[in-house]
Order: structure tokens, then sequence, then C-alpha cells
């Protein structure tokens, strides 16, 4: 288990790849599992999986500087407070891996709650654009908002 928690009954543990991947695939509204991670973690209400979320490195190369890494997806059934939920212990766990930046993007139309309630910022709007110049299709043909979070990585002590 990576996270237990008693709030609102929620636990987060970690997941592998492929099952994060199938149940996105089950639930997310409007984009496909990513091809790839860094590490993935499950959201749990009383022993039912609610949610997931997907980390990995930023998909814009600009923003690949070896200290940030994106949430690429988050998919849940609807479970009050499993989103909020997945991106604070998102965080936690980028933070304990020597992350020093989140960033994860949501369509212009979307709020933001979850990730307002999770202590990020709103870092860029109307980016991404609508055509896509290579040979893949272009995930959801929609502007998108960047939100970032900056975090205080834990410093690996010396090895005496």
């Amino acid at each position: 288990m990576l996270f237990d928690t008693n709030n609102g009954g929620l636990a987060i543990y970690t997941i592998p790849f492929a099952e994060a991947s199938e149940y996105v695939r089950r639930h997310h509204r409007h984009c496909k599992p990513p091809t790839g991670h860094i590490f993935s973690i499950a959201c749990y209400s009383a022993g039912r999986l609610c949610g997931v979320a997907m980390c990995g490195r930023p998909v814009a190369r600009r923003l690949d500087d070896g200290k940030t890494i994106e949430v690429n997806r988050v998919a849940t059934d609807g479970t009050k407070n499993a989103c909020s939920k997945l991106y604070g212990a998102a965080c936690k766990h980028a933070e304990a891996k020597g992350f020093s930046r989140v960033i994860t993007y949501t369509l212009v139309t979307e709020t933001g709650a979850s990730l307002r309630a999770s202590n990020f910022m709103l870092e860029a709007e109307n980016v991404g654009g609508l055509k896509w110049s290579g040979k893949r299709k272009h995930a959801s043909g929609h502007l998108k908002n960047r939100w970032c979070r900056n975090l205080r990585p834990k410093k690996k002590q010396p090895r005496l």
C-alpha cells in the first residue's frame, strides 16, 4: 500500500501499468491510455477500485526536464473525492521519487475543481494545438489548460 487514509474511506495503492490502462480504457471520457508510465496509482473505496492516475514523462518535449512529471490520465467511476485524492497522492509519490514539479492538463471546458482542491495552479490557458503535425492522431482535438504544482522533493541522504 502506498498511502492509506480514512479520509472519506478512500485508500491509495500503487497499481501495475496494464491494470491502470484497462481502467482508463473503460472509464476515461475522451482519451485512450498512455503508451507508458513512470508510476500509476489506484484509489479504492471499501475495497472497490474507483479510480486511477497514470503519471509519466511530460508529453511536451520542452517541459521534459527530468524534474517534472505529468499526470497523463486520471479516470474515476464518479466516487466523491476520488479525483482530488488521486491528484494529491500522485504529487506525494512524485515528491518521494525526487520530482520537483507536477503538471497536468484539462480541457478548457472543464473547471479544474479537483486540481484546485489538490493545490494545483493554472499555469497556461488554451495550450495544445488543434492539429497534430505528426503521423499519430491528435488525442482530443480540443484546446487545453495546463496546471502545475511545485513540490519539495526529498533529498537523498549521503551514504556513509
